[in-house]
């Protein structure tokens, strides 16, 4: 037991060391526009607690440094949350993830497909051949997209008035699909869909369903689409990164008190509240207060749900929200519920079969059930894949792996 606690406290001390080597390289003062403001980082095994270190400041210009404690707007890290609500429904019986989407949200089934765009710039639409099932939603292959990650929501957004999902409302995700449902995958609005089909089911808004039945059993008290004074005192500002590499902060809050808690990006958190749910996904589903979901569902919620399809390189349409996306480009890439799968192992040590994702501000995380590891990377800066913000996310995980070594 002695030998043990000795190997875990010099695991712990190795890991901080490397990591607050990075964080103060990357958050010096010197050279912004090759830097970060702030930045939190943290890591974890099944047996717990996270190791969280940070470094500078919530705003530029501001005095207020990074806390572990520090609220951020998570954007698609949401996802994976609101995907352990729906696997919920369907542990309880209450959800077929093969049955149209549209027996508990009827408004689905009136998304068409867009054919083509008349020289007039009208867009045509035709029925789509198969129906939306919630399985499509959690696997990205409902057809639905994003503006800055493909040309056509992008012009229909800018010709036609598209309403960007930033709005919280119901017009934002009633978007043409952009193929037949099941037969690509395309990364889009297909958490903010499967939100609704949970509320449908619950009868009630998706954030208390998740502080009920997720929050709960895992301890989370720092996170939920609408903050909380405390929370908003302790919000990290979202800052835009100019072509010449100057940071200046945005002013971006995402709305309090939307038409639509969006399932796919709306949630406020905490790096601390999140390792939570990452550390339930290594402990096969046990939280810290509770159980969230059974063993048997986390193992059928990590594997390839895509059959022969593979996640795709994300192309940046909107240069001012993200640039090109991919992450470990070359590899096969593969996706679950709701996670990327990496199918090769990763060049940073991430074991093939991992899981990960990301927020458009430039959080990243990643779950290795085989080494029994997790991580989060968390900034604020926009626009996505940020070369210094990911660049920094990479020299962490890999430092991560070199300590387990």
């Amino acid at each position: 037991m002695t030998d043990n606690h000795s190997q875990v406290s010099e695991w712990r001390r190795e890991v901080t060391v490397a990591v607050r080597t990075i964080l103060t390289g990357i958050t010096s003062d010197a050279d912004l526009g090759g830097r970060v403001p702030g930045v939190v980082a943290a890591v974890t095994r099944s047996n717990g607690p996270s190791i969280i270190e940070v470094a500078g400041v919530r705003a530029l210009g501001e005095a207020q440094r990074m806390t572990d404690d520090t609220v951020f707007a998570m954007f698609s890290t949401t996802k994976a949350i609101t995907a352990t609500a729906v696997l919920q429904c369907v542990e309880e019986g209450l959800l077929d993830l093969d049955a149209p989407a549209s027996e508990y949200v009827p408004e689905i089934a009136d998304l068409q497909v867009l054919d083509r765009f008349e020289p007039s710039g009208e867009p045509v639409l035709r029925a789509p051949r198969t129906a939306i099932t919630t399985k499509m939603l959690l696997l990205h292959t409902a057809g639905l997209g994003y503006p800055f990650f493909n040309e056509d929501y992008h012009r229909l957004a800018v010709d036609r008035g598209q309403p960007s999902i930033i709005t919280g409302t119901k017009d934002s995700i009633a978007t043409p699909l952009l193929f037949d449902p099941g037969t690509r995958w395309n990364y889009g609005s297909n958490l903010d869909w499967a939100g609704l089909v949970v509320e449908a089911i619950r009868g009630g808004r998706l954030g208390d369903v998740m502080a009920e039945r997720i929050f709960a059993p895992l301890g989370m008290t720092d996170t939920a689409f609408t903050m909380s004074h405390s929370m908003a005192d302790r919000r990290a500002e979202i800052h835009q990164r100019a072509d010449d590499g100057a940071l200046a902060p945005t002013g971006l809050v995402l709305p309090q008190e939307p038409e639509v808690q969006m399932g796919g990006h709306g949630l406020y958190s905490t790096v601390p509240d999140y390792m939570r749910f990452l550390r339930m996904w290594l402990n096969d589903g046990d939280g810290e207060f509770g159980r969230v979901v059974q063993r048997s569902t986390i193992e059928a919620a990590v594997q390839n749900g895509l059959g022969d399809l593979q996640v795709t390189m994300l192309p940046g349409v909107e240069p001012e929200l993200s640039h090109d996306a991919e992450f470990f480009p070359g590899q096969r890439k593969t996706w679950a519920y709701s996670f990327m799968v990496n199918e090769e192992d990763a060049p940073t040590g991430r074991s093939a079969g991992s899981l990960g994702w990301a927020g458009l501000a430039n959080l990243y995380y990643w779950i290795d059930r085989r080494n029994d590891v997790a991580g989060m990377w968390a900034t604020q800066i926009l626009p996505f894949v940020d070369p210094v913000s990911i660049g920094g996310y990479l020299d962490f995980e890999s430092a991560i792996y070199r300590t387990l070594d």
